[in-house]
């Protein structure tokens, strides 16, 4: 690739504004600015099509840098707004950071609709947030809870929202809407189980693959994904037109031949507290993999085994614990297994 198909790729600095963020991001966006990068970078040009690098969380494998295209950001940003029937001066509030493509999205949409992005402290028509979040103002967030009551819209993804909490958002006035996709597919391009305008979806078995004009350009130093369904880490299935999610491959753990997915199970434990809960496997000589539970509180070991078991089998009966820690997370509220596995390791 000769240089004339190259543009400048910029990393965004910590110390710029917000306000800053988003004229950067527009200036790349009509391709009169370099390209962006929301996170440390190894590059310092990239295809002259690529307007944003995000970097990938890196949960499992090797972190990549995801490669967007404008028009892949712009379509990305034009369907959701047709599905929540958004139109020009209604606003945005960024409560997420802009290191992830979720936090990248709310600047976009705030520039499509040509209005300044707000935060927690300004009334928004729409926002997006994290499970993490919505847990937080439904129990001890007053302020943030007021916030999205008031907003046209709630957006909420980055991980799986339990049922309970779906729930209770409805029954205090929150109009949530659960959003599933990665940054591969520009963010979310699922709301509430429904296709955006655009998204393609196949199923390898139960694998999700999705296609689209909001897909990626690929990754920067890997051949582009070209014309091919984006093959995803999750498993679902469709039902009477509705998609659902039903988790991770790579969360789930084998213990004893038998299939134990973690996530699952912290939503269980979590049903009905306010304690938080994060369910990890770790590796066993006899079962290969064995299910262990941390908690941000106290755990009564005897009653969790035995909730678990009734619930899911004796498979699922934990042989580790920790209790009272300050649960790891990602800046965007996931589950950070990887600094738990470490936790566990220093246990005696």
């Amino acid at each position: 690739m000769d240089k004339s198909s190259l543009r400048p790729l910029v990393s965004v600095r910590p110390e710029w504004s917000i306000p800053q963020q988003r004229d950067a991001l527009a200036a790349a966006i009509e391709g009169v600015g370099p390209a962006l990068s929301f996170g440390e970078s190894t590059f310092t040009s990239v295809p002259e099509n690529c307007a944003v690098v995000v970097p990938t969380s890196g949960s499992s494998g090797k972190p990549k840098s995801v490669a967007l295209s404008a028009s892949a950001l712009i379509a990305s940003a034009t369907a959701s707004h047709k599905y929540l029937d958004a139109s020009a001066a209604e606003t945005w509030s960024l409560l997420l950071p802009t290191n992830h493509i979720a936090g990248i999205n709310v600047l976009i949409r705030s520039i499509q609709l040509g209005t300044a992005v707000g935060d927690l402290n300004s009334d928004a028509t729409f926002t997006a947030i994290v499970p993490t979040q919505l847990h937080r103002a439904l129990n001890t967030d007053a302020a943030l809870l007021e916030h999205l009551q008031n907003a046209k819209a709630v957006l909420v993804g980055g991980a799986a929202t339990s049922q309970e909490l779906i729930n209770k958002a409805g029954m205090v006035g929150i109009n949530l809407i659960t959003t599933y996709g990665m940054s591969e597919m520009s963010g979310g391009c699922i709301y509430n189980g429904d296709l955006l305008d655009g998204v393609r979806i196949t199923f390898d078995g139960e694998i999700i693959t999705l296609d689209g004009p909001m897909k990626a350009i690929g990754y920067l130093g890997e051949a582009p994904f070209g014309d091919s369904f984006f093959r995803t880490n999750d498993a679902g299935f469709m039902e009477d037109g509705k998609v659902s999610i039903i988790g991770r491959i790579d969360d789930q753990i084998i213990s004893g031949g038998e299939k134990i997915s973690l996530g699952t199970v912290t939503d269980f434990l979590q049903e009905g507290t306010t304690q938080r809960f994060i369910a990890v496997g770790l590796p066993d000589d006899e079962w290969g993999e064995v299910l262990a539970i941390a908690s941000d509180g106290e755990i009564d070991e005897v009653i969790v085994k035995e909730r678990l078991r009734s619930k899911f089998g004796p498979h699922a009966s934990p042989k580790r614990f920790l209790s009272n820690i300050e649960l790891p997370l990602t800046s965007i509220g996931k589950p950070d297994r990887k600094k738990l596995l470490e936790l566990f390791g220093r246990m005696p």
